[in-house]
């Protein structure tokens, strides 16, 4: 069974316990914020509860205080969700990557050639957290933007960026993810997951299609240092009715290769 990250706070394998400077109440803030997602843009305290794992009492301090400094609201008093405020605590990360700020010309004219949209992604945690992103439509009924997160398994980008990872870091987090049978293409088992990352690391290159939503195929590379550390993910998303996995493969993903070699410039 899945720990939800709000386990670490009550479990006696707690690795903060005894930690003087450890402020549980901050890390409990942290999870209720992230607690929301595109899927789940308003919950009331009882289902941020359950799927925290926090106590409803602390949920409501916790959903009081963030209203209080204009982070969440209710405007019925009991569904809350997140105000535009939220962005100012990633803005500064954001703002601040150079890939994230000199990716979006590059991405731009792909995303104008290929008349697709084009996404640049980074891993954090279990996710992955869109850095920037360039859209000819919207091609999804999840409305993406920078700051979204999506789950990194079920994704190209996640897939491309998964397969890079340690053996050790890759086993910590197959053995806590939940697989979640999105569409009837989902891989649904951990070692049919555990192959195809195998292949996606000797192909260079992640190919879902319409895993995560019916619809959807995106391909995705790797954005490389100088080291050869993956770093990034960058992926052309499209709509499937329109363009064929043997389209992706001829048509965009030498243009998405080419666009990675010139942004992996920027990363050191």
């Amino acid at each position: 069974m899945e720990k939800h990250p709000d386990d670490r706070l009550n479990s006696d394998a707690d690795p903060f316990k005894g930690d003087p400077n450890f402020m549980a109440s901050l890390a409990r803030g942290l999870d209720v914020i992230q607690a929301f997602t595109p899927q789940r843009r308003m919950m009331s305290i009882s289902q941020i509860s359950q799927k925290t794992g926090i106590p409803r009492a602390a949920v409501r301090r916790c959903l009081y205080t963030l209203g209080k400094l204009g982070f969440v609201y209710a405007q019925d008093g009991k569904n809350f969700e997140l105000r535009p405020r939220i962005l100012a605590l990633g803005h500064a990360y954001l703002a601040s990557t150079p890939l994230a700020r000199a990716a979006q010309p590059v991405l731009k004219d792909l995303s104008e050639m290929l008349n697709e949209s084009c996404s640049i992604a980074t891993l954090d945690g279990d996710d992955i957290l869109y850095i920037a992103r360039a859209s000819s439509s919207r091609i999804m009924t999840i409305d993406l933007d920078i700051g979204s997160r999506l789950p990194a398994w079920a994704t190209s980008m996640g897939r491309v960026l998964l397969s890079h990872l340690p053996e050790e870091n890759l086993n910590d987090l197959l053995g806590r993810v939940t697989m979640i049978r999105y569409t009837s293409q989902t891989v649904d088992s951990v070692s049919a997951l555990r192959e195809e990352l195998k292949k996606v690391q000797h192909q260079g290159y992640a190919l879902n299609d319409q895993e995560l939503e019916m619809g959807l195929r995106s391909i995705a590379v790797p954005l490389s240092n100088t080291r050869g550390q993956v770093l990034a993910a960058l992926n052309v998303g499209v709509h499937a009715g329109q363009v064929s996995a043997d389209e992706l493969l001829s048509r965009v993903l030498p243009e998405l290769q080419k666009a990675a070699q010139e942004l992996s410039l920027l990363l050191d």
